[in-house]
């Protein structure tokens, strides 16, 4: 049986990795900084270790055959930065599968990052995605266009009344449900694949993607577009006046928005059902149950 370790195993990705290679038949390892943090992981052997602190890593990796990182932070705590996590955290990983002869480590990574290497979040995966592809054994960059968990900033401006978008509102993107993503991940390092770009079946505008969120509240849509000079005086703005923790997440998601994120489609789960899962508990996704064994 081959043996997996998933780091980020208790993330909005982590789960559905851990989930799908189990079902795949492999032996799966999750790592997580805290044994409590999800008792919900479909898992066969669960490792605290703290990845910022590499001793603690020593030894998690031995019979591992592949490694699938999905470690990054989106909201900093801790008092940790992008550069703590998304990249030393990761090279520790790198270090200790290469320490233990794993064969294949496999990254989840940003789609577009070569036109955001100046949003520092980005910069840090970029920099690790350099050292991995660099390093002495096969590697895997996965690329998404956006998680469903992205757009619930979408449905919580809906939830308060009103969405509010920067231009016109005709940005394109397909973002893709965790399971799907896993599936796509799972089918990519099994053909060997150095780099994917995966999105997810439908492509939406931003305009698209706030109607449904307004139809799952079964809501009159109200969107209001503001003029994209406000976006550009934010980015300038916000590293010079509010905390990393809170102008980080910004930036990224100031800088994606102001572009296409979209790729070929992959996937069935429809992002019109996440949002109605994420709106009436009793219509909660079968996708969830389905992929995780659980509801979450």
């Amino acid at each position: 049986m081959k043996r997996v370790l998933i780091a980020g195993a208790t993330g909005y990705l982590g789960r559905y990795l851990c989930a799908e290679y189990r079902r795949r038949g492999w032996h799966v390892t999750a790592l997580v900084r805290k044994k409590s943090a999800r008792t919900d992981l479909v898992a066969d052997a669960i490792i605290k270790a703290e990845v910022t602190a590499p001793e603690t890593l020593h030894g998690t990796m031995s019979g591992i055959d592949l490694v699938v990182s999905a470690l990054g932070i989106t909201r900093q705590a801790d008092g940790l930065g992008y550069w703590d996590v998304d990249y030393q955290a990761n090279v520790n990983l790198l270090e200790e599968a290469l320490r233990s002869h794993v064969a294949h480590f496999a990254f989840v990574h940003v789609l577009n990052a070569d036109r955001m290497e100046h949003v520092p979040l980005v910069a840090a995966k970029a920099a690790f995605v350099r050292k991995l592809q660099a390093a002495d054994l096969q590697s895997t960059i996965i690329a998404p266009t956006g998680y469903f968990s992205d757009m619930g900033d979408f449905l919580n401006m809906a939830k308060a009344g009103r969405v509010w978008l920067f231009g016109t509102g005709q940005f394109r993107i397909n973002p893709i449900h965790g399971a799907d993503l896993a599936t796509a991940v799972f089918d990519a390092v099994e053909t060997g694949t150095s780099w994917a770009d995966i999105g997810g079946p439908e492509t939406f505008t931003h305009d698209e993607v706030a109607q449904l969120c307004f139809e799952a509240l079964t809501k009159p849509p109200r969107i209001t577009h503001l003029p994209d000079s406000l976006r550009r005086m934010a980015l300038w703005m916000l590293p010079r006046v509010a905390p990393q923790r809170i102008a980080g997440p910004a930036q990224f998601f100031l800088t994606a928005g102001a572009m296409n994120m979209t790729v070929p489609a992959t996937g069935t789960r429809k992002l019109a059902e996440h949002f109605k899962s994420q709106t009436d508990p009793s219509r909660k996704s079968a996708a969830d149950t389905e992929s995780t064994g659980v509801r979450s």
